[in-house]
Formats: structure tokens, C-alpha cells, sequence
């Protein structure tokens, strides 16, 4: 007799609807598509279906999760607000812990740890980027240290901050941060090429839209997470970038920011 593998689901409930694992991957991919009709194609749901999720959703909490913007096609275009992103994150942050505790990472210490880094997720801030991880390495300078901030997924960032920074958040080997990125600081490049930079994140592009100047560019790193960058329409189309293209963010490492919950 075969014994099947037991899958375990997270639920977020709250005024009479829940985010389920699967509205949480509608609401993925809308970030990622901007539009309601592409989100529900992309998880194989109806269009009608995907509506009454989100309006659903957009009771679960004080604020709305996700927008109606004018100019969509199909349907008309959507986002998710900040409080929609910060809830998405949260709930792919219990799903992780879960996996991570089935996996048997149940050790006091490690438990402990992983349930810290869930007040991370809470964190407000207008950068587009917000990636928590765990401290891999301070490589301290005479003015500046080097600090190596691991991503779940086997993804990793690197930030350059004085020492003074790093006394004064905590940060220790081991601890928790936060990374945070302006999109408008990623830049885009094909595969392969050398830089200076700190920071070369390979990914694949899910979505690019076009604005009046600039298009917003999101990438699927390979760890799970995803990225966006602002680039000139112009880079945009110089560079090929459409959905599917392989492609690398690069972060210096002086534009990383970390900040911690106090």
C-alpha cells in the first residue's frame, strides 16, 4: 500500500473569509500580472471565480488588499496595496515554518528563531523590495562592515553599512534583518555578463509593464521571492525583456538597506 505525502495548508481567517493557499497564489500572481483575467488564467481559476476571491479578501482585514486601476485589459487592471503585500508575505512566511518544522527543524532554539522572524514581515516601508533572511556573516572593517544576509531559497544579499549601523541595530551571525531595495536602484542586465557589483540576483521575468516613461519589471528569483526593478520603456525594449526572459538584478551593495524590528 502506498502512503501519500500529507500536504499541510495555512488559512488566514478574518470577517467571515479566509486567505487560503490557493488566494494566496491568485494574489502572487497578480502582483505579478497586474491584471485579475491574467492572474486567474495564471492558477487555473475562473475569471468570476478570482473576482469574488478578492473582494472576498479585500473584507479580511481593515484595509483593502487589492485595487481596481483604470486602463486594464481583459477585465480591467488591479494591484495589490501595501497592506495586501505585507499580508501575502506573512502567510508565505507561516507556510515556510510549517515545511521547515514537518522537515524537523523543531529544535527550541531554531523555533524560537523562525517565529522572531515572522514580526519582520509587519515592517512598513515604501521601498518596492523587502527581502528577511538570516545573518550569514559580518565581515567588519575599519569604518564599514560587510554583512551577508542568507534568503530562503539559497538566495543571498550583501550590504555595506558602518559598524556604528551594525552595533546600533543588533546585528549578530545568525539574527534576523531585513533588506530593503528601491526598485528604481536594480538594475537590469542579460546573464553572463561581469560587474562590479555586490549583488547579481539570477531570475526569470513575469511580468513587464510599461508606463508613460518607465516599466515596472518583476523577476521570480530562484529562491521563490520576487524582485522588481524600474527601468527606462527604452532598456525595456533594448534589452528584450518579456515574460520568460532569464535575467540578472544588480544591487550594489551601498544601496542595500537593513533595518531590523525593535
Amino acid at each position: 500500500m502506498t502512503t501519500a505525502l500529507l500536504e499541510p495548508m495555512i488559512g488566514l481567517r478574518g470577517a467571515g473569509t479566509s486567505l487560503t493557499p490557493q488566494r494566496a497564489r491568485l494574489l502572487q500572481a497578480l502582483d505579478a500580472h497586474g491584471s485579475i483575467s491574467a492572474a486567474a488564467r495564471a492558477v487555473g481559476m475562473s475569471y468570476k471565480g478570482a473576482w469574488d476571491a478578492i473582494a472576498a479578501l479585500n473584507q479580511l482585514t481593515s484595509q483593502p488588499l487589492v485595487v481596481a486601476e483604470t486602463g486594464g485589459s481583459g477585465g480591467g487592471g488591479a494591484r495589490l496595496t501595501d497592506m495586501g503585500r505585507r499580508v501575502l508575505a506573512f502567510h508565505q512566511a507561516l507556510t515556510a515554518l510549517q515545511h521547515r518544522l514537518l522537515a524537523g527543524a523543531s529544535d527550541a532554539g531554531n523555533l524560537d528563531h523562525m517565529l522572531g522572524r515572522l514580526g519582520n514581515l509587519m515592517l512598513k516601508t515604501s521601498a518596492r523590495n523587502q527581502f528577511e533572511g538570516t545573518i550569514h556573516a559580518i565581515q567588519r572593517g575599519a569604518v564599514n562592515s560587510e554583512v551577508i544576509l542568507d534568503l530562503d531559497g539559497g538566495d543571498r544579499i550583501t550590504a555595506i553599512v558602518t559598524n556604528r549601523s551594525v552595533d546600533d541595530l543588533g546585528l549578530r551571525e545568525g539574527g534576523s534583518a531585513i533588506a530593503l531595495v528601491k526598485s528604481s536602484f536594480v538594475v537590469l542586465s542579460a546573464p553572463g555578463v561581469r560587474t562590479s557589483a555586490r549583488n547579481a540576483l539570477a531570475g526569470t521575468v513575469v511580468s513587464c509593464r510599461e508606463g508613460a516613461v518607465n516599466a515596472e519589471v518583476q523577476l521570480q528569483l530562484k529562491g521563490g521571492r520576487q524582485l522588481t526593478a524600474t527601468v527606462t520603456n527604452e532598456s525595456a525594449r533594448d534589452l528584450g525583456i518579456h515574460e520568460g526572459t532569464p535575467m540578472l538584478a544588480l544591487v550594489k551593495s551601498s544601496h542595500v538597506i537593513l533595518a531590523v524590528t525593535v
